[in-house]
């Protein structure tokens, strides 16, 4: 049976949710439990933020978790430099492929986001980092250029490739049918970020993992910006079910991680 790799994204885009803050010792706390939970990728934050975030990046790189720890960029020199001063040798670097988001905003042609993007990844590959790029607003994109743009990330030095359901649109049918047309073109390993405007984020997830998607990302208790993300307990529950895979997690570790979630996001509701 296929192996799933999570990427677990709750201190970046779980931190996106309006109103909710991480203090440094709950980001700590967090990124040791998810470790000792067996997630693969921990999405740890953007270095760019400034001097708060990247200390606290910096101390979770000093903790030596077994989980890669990621962190999020856009497709600029300056947000790469700062990743790079805080220690960090796994980044994501973030484009928009959508003709509606390279016109509206970024007022940019899809040549000039090819050749950024392009650019970007070789200037973190030659530092030395591990590089994967992600694709924003894909499931509105153009198939043919989303393909063009992947391959181009492959072979710029990328090791993975995101594709982000940025706006929360897909089905699990139109997940499947998409995910299956792009693996079948491209080598690089894929992952599956959803959203969940309509509620399908989980439904969605299953789908990619039908698609043979190797990498899927979620949130606890499916916290994000807007409706959120994928449940992370939610997936690892139904993968189980459905499709008899075995991820055996410390039920004691699920609820702490659970409670802290919980705990800050009840402070939202206090206000």
């Amino acid at each position: 049976m296929k192996k799933i790799k999570i990427v677990d994204t709750t201190l970046r885009d779980g931190e996106q949710t309006p109103g909710v803050v991480f203090s440094k010792a709950e980001k700590i706390e967090l990124a040791i439990l998810l470790d000792k939970l067996g997630i693969t990728v921990i999405e740890a934050g953007i270095p760019i933020m400034g001097a708060v975030e990247s200390s606290v990046i910096k101390e979770l790189i000093s903790l030596n978790l077994k989980a890669e720890l990621l962190v999020w960029n856009r497709i600029k020199k300056s947000d790469i430099e700062a990743s790079l001063s805080c220690g960090a040798t796994n980044l994501h670097l973030s484009a928009p492929v959508s003709e509606l988001h390279l016109s509206q905003k970024l007022q940019k042609s899809k040549d000039q986001i090819l050749a950024e993007m392009e650019s970007a990844v070789k200037f973190a590959v030659q530092a030395g980092a591990e590089v994967s790029v992600g694709a924003e607003d894909a499931s509105r994109a153009d198939p043919g250029f989303l393909v063009e743009f992947a391959r181009t990330a492959e072979q710029a030095g990328a090791a993975r490739f995101r594709y982000a359901d940025t706006v929360g649109v897909l089905t699990p049918a139109r997940t499947l049918s998409k995910l299956t047309y792009l693996s079948s073109q491209l080598a690089i390993a894929i992952e599956f970020h959803a959203h969940n405007d309509f509620g399908l984020a989980v439904a969605n997830s299953l789908s990619s993992f039908q698609a043979g998607i190797e990498f899927i990302s979620a949130t606890i208790n499916g916290i994000g910006e807007r409706a959120g993300n994928t449940n992370l307990f939610e997936l690892i529950k139904a993968l189980n079910y459905f499709y008899k895979i075995d991820f055996t997690f410390d039920q004691q570790i699920a609820a702490r991680l659970t409670e802290i979630i919980k705990q800050t996001t009840q402070k939202i509701s206090s206000l």
